[in-house]
Parts: C-alpha cells; structure tokens; sequence
C-alpha cells in the first residue's frame, strides 16, 4: 500500500505532515514511533517481521529487540491498545507484529469500512472530565479511610470504650472527608487540561497544583473560620494552600509519567514516590499534612481527647517533632498520590477500552 494518508478506528495519520489525530485532536508520537506506525499502516493485515523493523525504522543502526518492544509498547500505549486483546497492533510472537485492524487508505480503496471525518473538538471532552474527576476523587477517599484508620487508633485511647469509638468514627469522617475534597480538585484540575488519545500533557502536573492550590486555600479558610465561629479562636497554621498546591502538583507530576509506563508495579511507585517526596517537601519547609494538623489542634485545646504518644514514640519523640512530622508527612503523601494517581490510571485504561 503506497498512500500516505490512513483512516483507522478514530484515528488519523497524514505521513507527509507527519500527525496523528483521535477525534482531530493530535497525539504525540516521537520520530521512530511515528515511522513504524506508518509501516504498519502500509501493510495491513500482513505480518511485518522484526527484520523488516530494523530495516526501514533504524535503518542498519545496530539495536537490540528491547528498542522494538518499546516502541510497540508506545504505539499501544498512545492508541489505547492492548497486548492481551489487541485491535490494531497483534504480536506474532518471535517473528514480528501485524497491523489487525481495518485501515481506509487515501485512494487506495481498501478497508472495510469508509472514511470519517475527524470530529473536532474544542478544550476538553466533558464526559471523560467529570469520569476522571470522579475516579481522582474516589482514589483520595480510598487514601483518607487509610489515614483516618492509622491516626483513629494511633491518637485514640485504648481503654476509652464507646467515647474511643466515636472519636475513630469522627477521624475517619474527618480524613475521608477532607481528602475526597483534595482528591476532586486535584483529579478535576488535571483532567481540565485536554489531551490527545491516550497522551496526558505535561501540562497536568500545573492542572493538579492549581487544583490543590484551591483546595487547600478553601480548607483553610474555611476549617479557620468555623473554629473562630464556633469556639472562638483557632488552632494555628493548619494545612492549606501551600501544602495543596505542592501535593497536586506530585500527584499531577506521577500521573503523567504513569501514563506512559505499561508497567502497574512502576506507575505504583512513581505516584509513591511523587507523593512521598512532596510530603517531606511540605514538613522540611514548614507545612503541615493532616497529622500535623491534628496535633496542633489537640495543642490548642487542652480539653482534647486527641493524644499522639503512640505515634510519636515510634520515632524516638514526645510530642509531635520533627522526626514525626517528616515520617507522617512521607506516609500520607505516598498514599495519597498512590490512591489518585491509581484510580486515574484505572480510569484512562477503562476509558480507552470504552473508547
């Protein structure tokens, strides 16, 4: 097949302007990617051998077998395919990959079915915002039952009976509540940014700070006002938007470079990571997470039933250190970012295959 422009599935691709669109909108796709693709597309349906690879895409540059499967692996990625039930790219194991699925070339007159026009969209596409959105809000709720669980039995005491329950049920509402808010305006700030097929654009690591920025802003302002309303005064510098802004950022950060991972096991520890290293980030600079929020307001308030010494003791202080800060600061950042990020990649794959 010697035509330049090819039709396939919602996909585009004009060779000579070198652009693949879904729905109109463009994905990216390095130099390499975009040639064998093209390679593909000129076969249809024929096994195209690794050989026959190394010949038209690396032209004589010697590489191994692994520089082929990445490349596969991107083409897939970027077209939202999968290895276990392909519908375009099909791996003939040892031998090379066939293209499967039904191609219209440019006056070529093969393919089953005819040409469509690309739909063009402006911004981004509101039903996968609000699925992904929502899945971003579901991951931070996960992540608040995990942090409202381990501070509940961590500050609540043992022998406190009834009173002890209550006080669990009121830290989990409380966690729950408060990351499922940081969930949906981190999750809702990376999805506003448009992005192509299965492409997030960097520009989502901002989307996610701007997101958590806000959120965190409102938390605070809020949380402060209602302790000034109701007992007068308040606890002091709670989390808010310094410490919303740099966590949305990690989170935005690992959701990007997950969705180019083909790996669950290293997505997982790019968002543990991520969120890891900004809760440090946030402690070492003089924020505070939840647990730190919490201690101060138990400081605040000598009437509190809130006592830490469990949990401090473990690392070797008294009260709520720095020591304390830092460790709970790593733990609730990594679950957090490891609940998002995890949910939305759950997401982009469900909706690739809706797709």
């Amino acid at each position: 097949m010697d035509a330049n422009r090819f039709q396939f599935g919602d996909f585009t691709l004009d060779a000579p302007a070198r652009r693949l669109a879904c729905h109109g909108e463009p994905v990216g796709l390095g130099a390499r990617y975009f040639d064998a693709l093209v390679l593909l597309l000129r076969h249809p349906g024929e096994l195209v051998t690794k050989a026959h690879f190394h010949e038209s895409i690396w032209r004589g540059i010697p590489v191994t077998d692994e520089a082929l499967t990445q490349c596969i692996r991107t083409l897939r990625r970027a077209l939202g395919d999968d290895a276990a039930n392909p519908r375009f790219i099909e791996t003939v194991p040892k031998h090379g990959y066939r293209f499967v699925a039904p191609v219209v070339a440019e006056g070529s007159g093969r393919g089953e079915t005819p040409p469509r026009e690309p739909r063009e969209t402006a911004g981004p596409r509101w039903a996968e915002v609000l699925s992904l959105g929502v899945a971003a809000t579901a991951g931070g709720g996960a992540a608040g039952v995990v942090g409202g669980i381990v501070y509940g039995f961590a500050s609540v005491p043992a022998d406190g009976g009834g009173a002890a329950l209550s006080a669990l049920l009121v830290l989990l509402a409380l966690n729950i509540g408060v990351a499922l808010f940081a969930g949906a305006a981190i999750g809702f700030g990376i999805a506003l940014v448009p992005h192509a097929g299965a492409t997030i654009s960097p520009w989502a690591a901002a989307g996610g700070a701007g997101g958590g920025l806000v959120a965190g802003a409102l938390a605070k302002l809020l949380g402060l006002d209602a302790f000034r309303l109701l007992l007068g005064r308040t606890p002091g510098d709670i989390t808010g938007a310094f410490e919303g802004g740099l966590l949305g950022l990690a989170v935005g950060a690992a959701v990007v470079v997950a969705n180019r991972l083909s790996s669950w096991r290293r997505a997982a520890l790019v968002a543990a990571l991520a969120g890891g290293a900004a809760g440090i980030a946030i402690a070492l600079l003089g924020g505070e997470m939840m647990g730190g929020s919490l201690a101060l307001l138990a400081d605040s308030f000598p009437g509190s039933q809130l006592r830490f010494g469990r949990l401090t003791a473990l690392f070797g202080e008294t009260g709520f250190g720095p020591l304390t800060r830092l460790n709970t600061g790593l733990l609730e950042g990594a679950v957090f970012a490891l609940g998002t990020v995890g949910a939305m990649m759950l997401h982009e794959r469900w909706w690739r295959q809706r797709a």
